[in-house]
């Protein structure tokens, strides 16, 4: 600091070095200590007013320094540190405009003070107001070419205007500048993973980190980076770190939450969202998170729990009510689910999402007018809504409006969870209307079996009009319909060479069947089964029944090989069959494809029956033989499962216990055959009057 003699009055030198030492030596307490004493003896020492300032600015006084500075000004208006120290005091207390002043004034006065331009520049730049931060920062490195800080905060300005390639000129400029400047390789990590060139942000957070290994954010940032790559482990590792060093890192255990619920891993997800609410107990986001980790998990009670504790904290985030609302329709709770979509749209009026999901929750109540409006409503502020569209047809569907539901089922290749399943070919699209005389068309797999068996249904309609045809389903499908379907060439599904293929005119997935030949389908009934099982087999199966005891024969089965929360009302428990199982003199056969060990130990231990299983066939994967076992039986009764789809294909009389709601009880998914028997609950209602009456059913036929 300068000593220089401004007024009669002084302290001596060597006070002032041993302040001076001090102060430079970061001792500001001692500094205060003794120059309190002197300020009292030369009160118009602008030295001593600065010391006394500046060493309470470095810890954090900032009033006692402004005060401090002011009474220098008093002394000297035009003395320009003072005007610039005082912003900097004014800026880290956080009043940003009067440290604009204070830098502006000490300009006025020194118009090529190179630190008070760069601290223009910040102070503008954290009162929002970007371009006047550059224009500081330009003069800045106009007076100064070399300095590398105000090139790097000049890039952290431009990026906050979303300038993002000179942001990351900027940072090369700094880094160019001073190497070993991690700050700017961290910050040009962040542009450039904003930009979506990863692999360049990845090289910038590792050449930080090798800079400054215990960087805590760069790990993170790093993390964020790895994740979107999809490199999850990677991402996983590099938050551990950042916790590592840093132990109360919120946002890193957010962030590894998150990638540990996109990985799967939702019960380890769900800890560290505990380890955010612990460090920062008003985080509703990571409550909100939790809850959907939760919901994933299908622990729906804690989810909704999460959910209500975020919307303690944040009662207007429309997003946890939308996904609270979610849980609450998987519990069956429809009217609480309702209200919280409605507090969802009333907070964010053009929700698409929520009312969307809405409509879900009011086509499961049986409100299938309300439901549609709801889809309709979501289609309107985004009309490409894909899966809004798709429900809308399910709804539409079940409301009787078959063509215009067939149409909106198109919209499920749009739908992100379908783009797995969808082929690409160079032929086209066969639009249902093209003359296929002459020509070969491909219909392909879409869905599993028993979808492929309910449209199959349909595919005489196609052979007839077609010149040849070509049928590419699962192995397990192959043989029953080679054999039922001798005019079509029935292949196994290959898309190794689908975009090269050439050995047809047009393609068609197999859902698009019945939209091609509604009109055929709504005038005919079906009256003979279309799929024929290989008869040997069928008698071989015969013989083994006879064995086992009494007819009649009754194929049981009872859930889905999936079960979610969201299919769960269509499925059973194993108490719901008791009516079934208190019949006399009947041999129950087992058809469920997996999962069914302790199912049928249950059912002995609870009603001592023997549902009869046969070790030696593979029910998931041998149907070809699934179904002569189904044409040997006397009835079946099941589930919506593939089961009576095959059943009551082949004739077995089949009854098909379903839920009335259900967005998969329509044309599209509902079993097709002779002998097909329906047995429906609604939503609000158990399946005791559904079983009691196929009891009946099967006791009086």
């Amino acid at each position: 600091m300068n000593s220089k003699k401004l007024f009669s009055t002084q302290p001596s030198p060597e006070d002032i070095d041993e302040l001076i030492v001090l102060y430079n030596q970061g001792r500001f307490e001692q500094v205060l200590s003794k120059v309190k004493p002197l300020s009292e003896l030369h009160q118009r020492t602008i030295m001593l007013l600065n010391l006394e300032g500046a060493s309470n600015a470095a810890i954090k006084r900032y009033d006692a320094a402004i005060e401090c500075y002011q009474r220098a000004l008093k002394i000297d208006p035009n003395n320009v540190e003072i005007f610039y120290s005082m912003g900097n005091a004014w800026k880290s207390q956080g009043d940003l405009d009067a440290a604009i002043e204070c830098y502006q004034r000490a300009l006025i006065i020194k118009p090529n003070y190179v630190e008070a331009h760069y601290n223009l520049g910040n102070a503008l730049r954290l009162n929002g107001k970007l371009a006047s931060a550059l224009d500081s920062y330009k003069r800045a490195i106009k007076i100064k070419p070399d300095f590398a800080a105000a090139y790097y905060n000049m890039g952290v300005a431009l990026k906050e205007k979303g300038e993002l390639e000179p942001s990351i000129y900027s940072y090369h400029q700094a880094i160019k500048l001073k190497p070993n400047f991690a700050e700017a390789h961290h910050n040009m990590g962040n542009a450039l993973k904003d930009k979506g060139d990863l692999d360049a942000a990845i090289k910038s957070y590792k050449q930080a980190i090798k800079i400054k290994s215990d960087y805590a954010e760069t790990h993170n940032n790093m993390g964020v980076a790895l994740k979107d790559k999809g490199r999850l482990s990677e991402a996983i590792e590099s938050y551990h770190r950042a916790i590592k060093i840093k132990p109360d890192y919120a946002d890193a255990y957010s962030n590894l939450a998150i990638a540990l619920a996109y990985k799967g891993e939702l019960d380890a997800a769900v800890d560290s969202f505990k380890q955010v609410v612990k460090i920062e107990p008003l985080d509703y986001k990571a409550y909100y998170n939790m809850g959907n980790a939760l919901k994933d998990k299908g622990d729906l009670d804690a989810a909704i729990k999460s959910y209500k504790q975020a919307i303690k904290i944040k009662s207007d985030y429309a997003e946890t009510h939308n996904n609270m609302g979610v849980a609450l329709k998987d519990k069956g709770k429809l009217g609480e689910a309702i209200d919280s979509y409605e507090r969802a749209i009333k907070i964010k009026p053009d929700y698409a999402e929520a009312y969307s999901n809405m409509g879900i929750a009011l086509s499961d109540k049986g409100d299938l007018a309300a439901a549609i409006n709801s889809y309709e409503q979501a289609i309107k502020i985004d009309y490409d809504n894909a899966k809004a569209h798709q429900n809308l047809g399910f709804s539409l569907l079940k409301n009787g409006q078959l063509v215009e539901g067939l149409c909106e089922y198109e919209w499920r290749w749009k739908n992100t969870s379908n783009f797995s399943k969808e082929r690409h070919f160079i032929k086209p699209f066969w639009d249902g209307t093209t003359s296929l005389k002459d020509k070969t068309i491909l219909l392909w797999d879409e869905q599993g079996p028993g979808d492929m068996i309910v449209w199959s249904s349909c595919l005489k309609n196609l052979s007839a009009n077609a010149g040849h045809c070509i049928l590419e389903c699962s192995e397990k499908l192959l043989p029953l319909f080679s054999r039922s379907f001798p005019s079509i060439e029935v292949k196994i599904a290959n898309d190794s060479s689908d975009s090269q293929r050439d050995d047809f005119d047009y393609h068609l997935p197999m859902g698009s069947l019945f939209r091609c030949f509604i009109d055929e389908i709504s005038a005919s009934k079906v009256s003979k089964s279309y799929l024929f099982p290989n008869l040997d087999r069928v008698d071989f199966w015969k013989k083994r029944l006879d064995s086992l005891g009494p007819r009649p024969h009754i194929g049981i089965s009872w859930k889905s090989p999936v079960m979610t929360p969201a299919r769960q009302p269509n499925y059973t428990e194993i108490s719901d069959w008791a009516p079934l199982f208190s019949l006399p003199d009947i041999t129950f056969v087992n058809l469920q494809s997996t999962d069914f060990v302790n199912d049928l130990k249950e059912i002995y231990d609870k009603f001592g029956i023997t549902v009869h299983n046969f070790d030696d066939l593979d029910h998931y994967d041998d149907l070809d033989d699934v179904a002569a076992l189904s044409a040997a039986l006397d009835v079946v009764v099941s589930v919506a499962t593939a089961v009576p789809t095959l059943t009551s294909a082949i004739g077995t009389p089949t009854k098909l216990i379903t839920w009335r709601q259900s967005p998969w009880n329509n044309i599209l998914f509902k079993p097709v055959g002779p002998t097909l028997d329906v047995f429906e609950r609604n939503t609000w209602e158990s399946w005791s009057d559904v079983f009691h009456s196929i009891a009946d059913d099967i006791m009086n036929n």
